[in-house]
């Protein structure tokens, strides 16, 4: 499947970066210049410019100066590059703070904040939103007809929350809306418990160190009605660009796995998602695990939509506002910009095009250094990434195909982060989540990452590690896969609470029981000292952290735990149900397990990998198909000389390095 160019004019993979001319203003006749020869010679052909602009764009209320914006256009489409415009709403002028101070945010112990840093204006606050519409009606109106007008980029980096009264009131509101009484609320939240039972709406607040903060019920709404708010505000923002321009994409760039926006929902209002994406790479072994995690948060971000999205922000070199900013050494910025093509993306973009001279990103690193000139190294990096980008038009828009899943869901990552027990605040969900995706992309066999509530209809394999709370009939959805001939894979602590946080009556995992099989009694939290082991087909694994003491009650044993008071116990399981089969993983093991098992599961599921032969450890191979051309990508992650077989014969790969072939979609 090939889907249209994110930019419909341009029917190549994007490359730029986020530009900032009005820093520059005073010297723009000479710095706007030769950006533009260096964004060319870079193989530059987008930049996203407006993004903090805010004051240069209205530096006093209802005075509008556009006039160096039309400047930058103008030599955008001169140049033939595509603008991403910005709305200007993530950081807000100094005069509107101190005109009309309730547009600040209140924190969660209810202070008023000051004007400064970015992104802390009210979400519900009449007069932002008043202020906001204006400036992105005059953008559209403005730049409607403009050839240079490619994407709109909503805002920066959505987050935070604001506790202030008008807050208050919305969430209020909202929890009317979905309770409808405050019997069904109380029940919900399980407010008897320390007789915290409301009995008037005006007393329900949002969690608060100073206030009520034990309600996991409260907590969740709190998080879920947030969610809400930043759907609702982008929906306000992007009301006059959707009417003026209906055939320009709008996005606003998300962060990965940022925990305090259930991105699932937001992208459900999204053109195209994008993602700013940050590796911390150290140029050692550890880098397998950090291109792992890098290449989850891409596929994570690609199931957002289902469909290739923009990799919105990267970093050329030192990233600045880590404790220590390393280098990318030789290969590295290569290898990062296209794991990102490799799974989805259609862009690679930078923070920064050039560095400030000032700011807290100063010493960020950038495409065009403070020395000026194509000379640096990084420069150098960046324009063979451009050079490169330019001879895979056959990527543009080609799909990603997957038979398996893995369930990454923020309601459940809420929920255990809420949960008092197991391991208290290192539950560890997101990093299991990673560690069961990381099993496949050893293996070189694509995985999905999506929602719980997302469909399940294309996928022949279904993870859930960890699926500690169930919504919106899940487990009816899962039970309804295994039936019709699906592998599903779950683990200890699912199945625990319903969609109120309530434990589910009954034993675990609740309404999971009949589809896997078994009895969850007890789970054992282990100290860091200690450790258990799974022992399956005469191996034995390590298990750590948690242990769940389960039953079988129809799954066959596969494996049973190898010591403590459990010996002997089940430990893996499956149970066939209707056409289909379901695994259980009753304790947190390692990753020989998870390579193991999933090599097992793969086999047996009929998934595929890329290439046929097992790769070699630290590499990792990927796919995107176009309908007509598999583009084939294999990475290595690792600081060694790797080989690796492909389909005509051994593939040298050196530290670091990635390498692409080019195959009939059929041959597959």
């Amino acid at each position: 499947m090939r889907y249209p160019p994110i930019v419909k004019k341009i029917p190549h993979l994007l490359h730029g970066g986020d530009y900032n001319p009005e820093q520059w203003l005073p010297w723009k006749d000479k710095i706007w210049k030769e950006d533009m020869r260096l964004a060319k010679l870079a193989g530059i052909n987008t930049l996203s410019v407006g993004i903090f602009s805010w004051t240069a764009l209205e530096p006093v209320e209802g005075e509008y100066h556009f006039e160096w914006l039309d400047e930058v256009m103008d030599m955008l489409a001169e140049n033939n590059m595509a603008a991403v415009l910005a709305t200007p709403s993530g950081a807000k002028p100094a005069w509107m703070s101190g005109k009309y101070p309730e547009i600040m945010r209140v924190n969660a112990m209810r202070q008023k904040e000051l004007h400064g840093g970015r992104h802390n204006h009210c979400l519900s606050s009449p007069v932002y939103r008043q202020k906001t519409l204006a400036i992105n009606t005059k953008l559209a109106e403005r730049y409607k007809n403009h050839p240079a007008l490619g994407v709109w980029h909503i805002s920066n980096e959505y987050g935070g929350e604001c506790h202030c009264p008008l807050c208050q009131e919305k969430f209020r509101a909202y929890l009317k809306e979905k309770y409808k009484t405050l019997d069904a609320l109380n029940v919900a939240w399980w407010t008897t418990f320390w007789s915290h039972t409301y009995t008037d709406w005006a007393q329900v607040e949002s969690p608060s160190p100073i206030g009520e903060g034990n309600l996991n019920g409260l907590r969740l709404d709190w998080r879920r009605f947030t969610t809400e708010q930043f759907v609702d505000f982008y929906l306000h923002e992007t009301s006059p660009l959707h009417k003026i321009t209906p055939d320009i994409p709008c996005t606003t760039n998300l962060m990965g796995t940022y925990p305090g926006i259930n991105y699932a929902r937001l992208a459900e209002v999204l053109d195209v998602a994008s993602f700013d994406s940050y590796p911390r790479w150290t140029s050692t072994e550890k880098d397998v695990e950090v291109g792992i995690r890098t290449a989850f948060n891409h596929d994570l971000t690609r199931g957002l939509k289902g469909k290739p999205f923009m990799l919105m922000e990267s970093c050329p070199s030192a990233t600045n506002w880590r404790a220590v900013a390393k280098l990318h050494r030789p290969n590295l910025h290569m290898l990062q910009s296209i794991q990102a093509v490799a799974h989805g993306s259609d862009t690679v973009q930078y923070f920064q095009f050039r560095k400030s001279r000032g700011g807290p990103e100063q010493f960020h690193g950038a495409v065009v250094d403070h020395e000026g000139t194509e000379k640096p190294r990084v420069f150098q990096d960046v324009a063979a990434v451009g050079e490169r980008l330019k001879g895979l038009d056959n990527v543009v828009g080609a799909d990603t195909p997957s038979k398996a899943a893995v369930i990454f869901d923020w309601n459940v990552r809420w929920a255990l982060d809420d949960a008092k027990g197991f391991l208290q605040d290192k539950t560890g969900y997101e990093q299991t989540v990673v560690d069961h995706y990381g099993a496949f992309w050893k293996l070189g066999i694509p995985v999905d990452v999506i929602d719980s509530t997302r469909s399940f209809d294309k996928y022949d394999v279904l993870i859930a590690p960890m699926l500690f709370l169930l919504r919106d009939n899940a487990a009816e959805r899962i039970d309804a896969f295994v039936q019709r001939g699906g592998t599903f894979i779950a683990t200890y602590a699912s199945g625990y609470v319903n969609e109120s946080a309530l434990a589910f009556l009954g034993g675990f995992p609740g309404p999971l029981k009949e589809t896997l099989g078994i009895w969850c009694e007890e789970i054992d939290a282990l100290f860091p000292e200690d450790s258990n082991s799974i022992e399956w087909q005469g191996k034995s694994y390590r298990a750590f952290d948690l242990c769940e003491l389960i039953h079988a009650e129809g799954a066959e044993v596969l494996g049973a735990y190898g010591s403590d008071f459990y010996a002997g116990q089940a430990a893996l399981t499956c149970n066939k149900r209707g056409k289909g089969k379901a695994y259980f993983i009753a304790a947190r093991t390692n990753g020989d397990l998870l390579k193991d098992f999933y090599g097992f599961i793969a086999k047996d599921a009929g998934l595929k990998p890329v290439l046929v032969d097992p790769l070699p450890e630290g590499v990792t191979a990927q796919v995107r198909d176009n309908g007509k051309t598999e583009s084939v990508f294999i990475m290595n992650f690792t600081d060694k000389d790797k080989q690796v077989k492909g389909p005509s014969g051994t593939i040298a790969l050196a530290p670091f390095e990635v390498k692409i072939i080019e195959r009939d979609s059929q041959s597959s």
